[in-house]
């Protein structure tokens, strides 16, 4: 694609616009060749579930991008499948200018520079302690919210995540590449959909605990929920405001996950207020569609990808309710419990506009482990934990059911959830048997010969 972001000065306000295209009708890409915009393993997982490549796969053309750069735009990123293009520009007047444009259905103003931003912590590295205490259990302080869904005996099973690829879209991993406890960790790649001068591992620390609740490889000290994974670190927060830009971020993202083939997508983000609040959703809106990042995980599930995502933390706020992409269709969102398996306060609340039971499943959210920026242990509080601990059980469900398609995979999380009969907008379907949906999975293979 074309030029790269050019981030604001102190100087000079800057401008990002989500352009809406009508069409794909110049693109230069075919369906006849879709290693050209695909990796082979994408392609692969369309092709083990039956799905075709479609016109949503195709890149957004390159001459309407161009055609918006001569008009004084600057290229910021684009998604295929909602087709559109995040625009930046230093004069508001360039907006209109792209509307003269007669492929152009509308544009939006989603992001305005801020005035100033907080610097990074300098010689991050020399926080780093590297202190942990070993115990007795070989999951060590892992151990109680792996073992709550019998993830132990899919793992003894020989199940912990080997060939499955994990992204993980998030607001950092702060000093992730540093901390020993980490350093066996597969990463194939990262990509700032922010900043792309930025170094994510000197951004925020949220993304680094996330990744610890899968990852982390210690035994006797933490063993995370998919330790034999392989993992792309992405991010697409923005630390410095709250603007809708930020789904445009999170689109890239995710469509980034799907082209380098990752099978499964961890996102502990979620947007319903803003900085400006004449941008902030409406219960009505909570229907899987109306929220750019919504509709964007609503049309992972088609791309034979699973999203993983957490319900937010509303419950005793004036919100309460889950927040978006938590609403979108065939995605797995997970709520928080204790170590008993009690519903966290905080843990917002389903269910969908359209009525649709969320979140889907439970997982401890409350003194969740995790690897802190000095890379020792720690517990953490939130549904942004308890969805990469389940994130890593489902992945290693996948490993051991390769021939389930995401809705066939969602289908037997919901079957061997605790509340599968009776299913609430609290807990949804409750906590989950990841060794009993194993079984269901076999069973059904049995019957559909698979």
């Amino acid at each position: 694609m074309l030029a790269g972001v050019v981030m604001a000065s102190a100087e000079t306000t800057l401008y990002r616009y989500r352009v809406q295209l009508k069409d794909k009708a110049q693109t230069t890409y075919s369906l006849d060749r879709p290693e050209e915009f695909l990796s082979s393993r994408a392609i692969e997982r369309r092709t083990r579930q039956g799905l075709r490549v479609d016109s949503t796969d195709l890149p957004v053309c390159d001459a309407y991008i161009r055609r918006l750069v001569e008009l004084g735009g600057t290229f910021v990123s684009a998604s295929k499948w909602n087709n559109t293009v995040l625009m930046q520009t230093d004069n508001e007047q360039t907006a209109a200018r792209f509307l003269t444009n007669p492929f152009v259905e509308s544009v939006r103003k989603v992001w305005v520079s801020v005035d100033s931003m907080a610097p990074h912590a300098k010689d991050r590295k020399k926080g780093i302690t590297d202190k942990w205490s070993e115990v007795d259990d070989v999951y060590g302080v892992g151990g109680p919210q792996i073992r709550m869904h019998h993830g132990d005996s899919l793992h003894l099973a020989g199940f912990r995540g080997e060939g499955m690829v994990i992204a993980v879209i998030d607001a950092g991993f702060y000093n992730a590449d540093a901390v020993k406890i980490l350093q066996n960790v597969r990463v194939l790649g990262t990509h700032d959909f922010v900043d792309a001068g930025s170094d994510i591992f000197a951004e925020h620390d949220h993304g680094m605990k996330v990744l610890s609740c899968m990852a982390t490889n210690r035994p006797h000290v933490m063993v995370g929920t998919a330790p034999g994974a392989a993992y792309w670190l992405l991010r697409s927060e923005d630390n410095t405001s709250e603007q809708p830009a930020e789904e445009d971020n999170w689109a890239a993202a995710v469509e980034f996950a799907d082209s380098v083939g990752a099978d499964i997508v961890n996102t502990s983000l979620g947007y319903f207020a803003f900085d400006n609040a004449r941008n902030n959703y409406t219960y009505r809106q909570l229907d899987g569609h109306t929220s750019l990042m919504s509709a964007s995980a609503s049309h992972a599930a088609d791309k034979g990808m699973l999203i993983v995502c957490s319900a937010g933390n509303s419950g005793t706020a004036t919100w309460k309710k889950i927040t978006p992409p938590a609403d979108a269709e065939n995605v797995l969102t997970v709520g928080a419990v204790d170590g008993m398996g009690v519903n966290a306060v905080f843990s917002s609340v389903g269910n969908t506009a359209d009525n649709r039971v969320k979140p889907d499943v439970m997982a401890v959210g409350v003194h969740s482990a995790v690897v802190s920026g000095n890379g020792g242990t720690a517990y953490a509080n939130g549904t942004s934990f308890a969805s990469p601990i389940f994130c890593g059980l489902a992945a290693c469900l996948w490993q051991a059911c390769p021939w389930l398609t995401v809705c066939e995979l969602i289908d037997v999380i919901h079957k061997a959830s605790d509340r599968y009969a009776y299913p609430d907008n609290i807990y949804g379907y409750g906590v989950t048997d990841i060794w009993k949906a194993y079984r269901l999975a076999l069973e059904r293979k049995g019957n559909d010969g698979k």
